[in-house]
């Protein structure tokens, strides 16, 4: 490890927004040995390219943040507000002091300063952020280095395409964003707080933001149609016939019959006839064109859909893929991928991967010109593999991301698929009944993206007009009418996108604050439900402040970002425009704080006691199964409201961890499953120590439970 007395003057600095993009970006430059060195505690590298000396230098993401002067946070309204150092903002953040005066320290002896953080907003407005303040207004003068992947060829084509950008624009957008959303987040959250506090005596962390509002909104209004919800009764009928020895369902033509007696009367037409004949009998052929190249929101629909992964955690996944050079950068608004991207040596890459092999071979034999999507992003394409080998063993989650990013970039590229539509009409008697299947004629791209494409073939026997066939059974069966499915973080994600609130980099973690505020509760297949708490903050707001929920308003701010952006809009205009807004809103919340204050106290006192709430008893079948600390030795364990009166229940719980309830009951045994929060990702366990499911590991487990 070298020193920083030896490095001298007149390099050039590079600044990076993450430690292993440094790293890769020093391995892709350097014609030299990359030479570590420690500059205030923190790793720099240190190589030469072209006789030309670099040094790079990694901030970890957001080193600066933005913040009002005023050291009590009970101040509001707050529209004043500065840049300051991270570590000045909150004290976990202390690694950042070290890295900010690194760089000022490497700044004096720079003659040249490049910008290496992520092509965004945010990763411009970092590196904009520690070239003015840490290294001393270089932010001008300093080259932009614009890639899309890590890969060595595409790190060397940027650097040695680096400029000056004609303005800096994506970071004051960036800028202005950081800006407009604290001062509407601190000055809304602390008024509710304050109205909290002063009027019910309870505290609780509360926020709402010009994006978590309407998104909230979103949640509430479905949560609301579901608990208006009436189920209607309504009757189906339908048929089971034969014919060559193959059997076959088919519905009655009219798809929901309003009463049952109407249903009975077809039954009973039906009944003493024991065949029917194929009064129409139709089939064709249909294409179905490949899938789009992923976008960072289809993406992150796509591994919810078949891995269950949260929008948040599918990024973070992606992000790290892209750091280790296999995916391209995952944070895009585009659908396409430009021949700059090299299909054939990506094809080629693939190619030299035992499981990819064989298709990468196919298709990189043919014309490569890949379906693309509508959506374009102007810095970078759409998501895409690079075609290099992992240098590491990539976790489970890791792996399963990566196949599906091959895959559904091989898809993109591959021929339609072809099936066969066949409609069949059996009259039996005077009444009608559909059949309807399909079968694959042509896989096209489904031969590269079916194990993800969830297709199902239903094929029905070969039928013309006129035949006869079997009846097995004719019933009819009573259904109800569904209420509207609740959200999950999925759909939720595509409304925010459709409705354009937020960026491509914060929708999935505006997702994650309403989950970890207590607004919304996750449960599992069943989506996302609006608690109490949820209700009672957005009741307030639609009362005293309409203009927080707003989609109308949070659109109109996301297109004149946009426009600042592009170096057409106007940063100061629309900081005052959010200013007037709140100003007006803050004002009705002063006017309204009694009842405010009431309220939110409630849904508080409300939301704290549901949280320990695990489930009902399975015991005793009246008591709850709550979250209980003993008094004694102070850990935390199960036990039942109706504890010490009627129901001894009890279990042992981990003593680490946040615990969550999933609002469901263990399969096996009925007592409730729980999240538990250890890290980054949770996992799930049912309470019981005793139950069956946990046979062959239940001594081990009920012991790491009492010690843990």
């Amino acid at each position: 490890m070298s020193r920083l007395s030896e490095l001298g003057n007149g390099y050039t600095l590079v600044v990076c927004e993450k430690p292993d993009a440094a790293r890769r970006i020093s391995e892709s430059l350097a014609e030299t040995r990359v030479e570590r060195i420690r500059v205030e505690g923190t790793e720099v590298l240190r190589f030469k390219r072209g006789g030309e000396e670099f040094v790079v230098g990694a901030a970890v993401g957001h080193i600066y943040g933005v913040s009002d002067p005023f050291d009590e946070r009970g101040v509001y309204p707050v529209f004043d507000v500065e840049w300051y150092p991270s570590y000045v903002l909150d004290e976990r953040l202390s690694f950042a002091k070290g890295r900010i005066e690194s760089f000022r320290r490497l700044s004096l002896g720079a003659v040249r300063f490049i910008n290496a953080c992520d092509y965004d907003v945010e990763g411009e407005m970092i590196g904009f952020n520690i070239l003015r303040y840490a290294c001393g207004g270089k932010e001008k003068e300093a080259l932009r280095a614009k890639f899309s992947t890590l890969t060595k060829e595409d790190v060397v084509q940027a650097f040695q395409n680096a400029r000056s950008p004609s303005s800096n624009g994506l970071a004051v957008a960036g800028r202005t964003r950081h800006a407009i959303d604290f001062i509407w987040g601190v000055n809304l959250s602390r008024a509710l707080i304050e109205a909290a506090q002063r009027v019910g005596g309870a505290y609780k962390t509360l926020s709402i933001g010009r994006v978590q509002g309407p998104t909230l909104s979103y949640v509430i209004d479905r949560e609301v149609e579901i608990r208006k919800f009436v189920p209607e009764p309504f009757w189906e009928v339908r048929g089971v016939f034969r014919v060559g020895g193959i059997e076959f369902e088919a519905r009655y033509a009219v798809k929901r019959i309003p009463r049952k007696a109407e249903a009975e009367r077809v039954e009973e037409g039906c009944r003493g006839h024991k065949g029917g004949v194929v009064s129409k009998a139709s089939r064709g052929l249909f294409e179905e064109t490949p899938p789009t190249p992923f976008n960072t929101g289809d993406l992150q629909r796509e591994a919810y859909r078949v891995f269950g992964y949260a929008p948040t955690k599918t990024l973070h996944i992606a992000e790290r893929l892209y750091l280790d050079a296999l995916v391209s950068y995952p944070r895009t608004s585009s659908q396409k991928l430009p021949p700059s991207i090299g299909y054939a040596k990506i094809f080629e890459g693939l190619g030299r991967m035992e499981q990819y092999s064989r298709e990468a071979g196919e298709l990189g034999r043919g014309v490569l010109r890949p379906k693309e999507g509508s959506k374009y992003d102007t810095a970078h394409p759409a998501v895409y593999p690079t075609g290099e080998r992992p240098r590491r063993a990539l976790s489970s989650w890791e792996a399963r991301l990566l196949d599906l990013v091959i895959r559904r970039f091989m898809a993109t590229f591959a021929p339609n698929a072809v099936s066969a539509r066949t409609t069949v009409i059996v009259r039996v008697g005077e009444y009608e009944f559909r059949a309807s299947g399909t079968r694959t004629v042509k896989e096209g791209w489904l031969r590269y993206y079916g194990k993800y494409s969830e297709r199902e073939e239903k094929p029905l026997p070969v039928l013309k007009k006129g035949d006869e066939v079997e009846v097995v059974s004719i019933g009819s069966t009573e259904e109800f009418t569904t209420r509207p499915p609740r959200y999950n973080q999925s759909s939720l994600l595509e409304r925010m996108e459709r409705e354009n609130l937020g960026t491509k980099a914060t929708r999935a973690e505006i997702i994650s604050t309403l989950v970890s505020r207590g607004y919304i509760v996750v449960l599992g297949e069943q989506g996302l439900m609006a608690t109490d708490l949820g209700f009672a903050v957005m009741e307030t707001m639609k009362a005293c402040s309409p203009a927080v929920v707003s989609t109308r308003l949070t659109r109109e701010m996301e297109e004149k970002l946009g426009e600042i952006e592009s170096g057409r809009g106007d940063a100061r205009a629309l900081l005052e425009q959010t200013i007037r807004v709140l100003s007006d809103n803050l004002v009705s919340i002063a006017s309204n704080e009694e009842s405010i204050g009431l309220q939110m106290s409630e849904a508080i006192s409300s939301a704290i006691a549901a949280r320990s709430i695990l489930g009902p008893c399975p015991i005793c079948k009246t008591g709850k199964l709550k979250v209980v600390r003993s008094r004694k030795t102070r850990k935390r364990f199960v036990g039942c409201t109706n504890y010490p009166n009627t129901c001894n229940a009890s279990a042992p719980l981990p003593q680490r961890g946040a615990i969550r309830t999933t609002t469901r009951a263990c399969e096996k045994c009925g007592w409730p499953i729980v999240y538990v929060k250890l890290g980054r990702f949770p996992w799930k366990l049912c309470v019981n120590p005793r139950c069956p499911g946990k046979a062959g590991r239940r001594e081990h487990e009920v012991h790491a439970l009492q010690q843990s």
